[in-house]
């Protein structure tokens, strides 16, 4: 690990390559500097460490700190941020650090939950969400317009990367895959113009360009995952 006692730190990380979740704990662990193993599931094959790891949702990803495990990316991102001190993630100040709070909820809930949805449905269905989630766009860009500027790249603000930044950064790679596997828009330049600078400027940081994943790759998995969830509702 980085330095000292942190040398006899176990830290293992449960995850698929795809999912943002999981991409989002490995830019917190690598913004404090911690060395960990990553290990790749396979979730049509779950293995039993991470079945018993977290038995309720089975799902990654999962953080394995000296054997204990710790579950869902926003409480794996606290925890982190609480455990290992450098490289403060989210704000040192209470009121600061509840509207970051604020603001990861509100993206995970409005955004990244509705984006989900509108990759998996169709017609009216999709519309409604897209819709809401053109919505909850505005909202965040009303709250970029007015946290950044020239001088504050970043909801971070003059640390750089913060908590908020970790939990939205996946919009850069994955919602133009999906949009175009769902056939929808959402992110638009000319109604975003702040979001769309912070994306900008977010995939140049030099430990997030290089975890970027390849459009293609991605389009085929998430096309799969769309034809196998509108296959099943069909059934229905």
């Amino acid at each position: 690990m980085a330095s000292g006692a942190m040398q006899e730190e176990q830290v293992k990380l449960l995850g698929i390559w795809v999912s943002p979740f999981v991409r989002r704990v490995e830019w917190a662990l690598k913004f404090k500097g911690i060395e960990y193993e990553y290990v790749e599931e396979d979730l049509t094959n779950k293995s039993s460490l991470l079945l018993t790891s977290n038995p309720v949702h089975q799902k990654v990803p999962v953080l394995l700190h000296n054997g204990n495990p710790i579950v869902e990316s926003l409480v794996i991102i606290e925890y982190i941020d609480e455990n290992w001190k450098q490289n403060p993630i989210l704000p040192q100040d209470p009121h600061e650090r509840a509207k970051a709070r604020f603001w990861a909820n509100f993206i995970e809930q409005k955004i990244t939950e509705a984006t989900r949805t509108a990759l998996l449905t169709e017609g009216e269905q999709q519309e409604k969400v897209v819709k809401e989630l053109k919505e909850a766009m505005e909202v965040l860009e009303g709250e970029a317009a007015a946290k950044l500027n020239d001088k504050t790249l970043f909801f971070g603000g003059k640390n750089g990367l913060g908590y908020v930044d970790i939990v939205l950064g996946w919009i850069c790679n994955w919602v133009e895959v999906i949009e175009e596997v769902g056939g929808f828009k959402v992110l638009d330049p000319q109604k975003q113009p702040h979001i769309h600078k912070w994306m900008a400027n977010f995939v140049e940081v030099p430990l997030i360009k290089p975890t970027l994943l390849p459009k293609e790759k991605m389009v085929v998995y998430f096309q799969m995952v769309r034809q196998a969830y509108l296959g099943l509702a069909a059934k229905k």
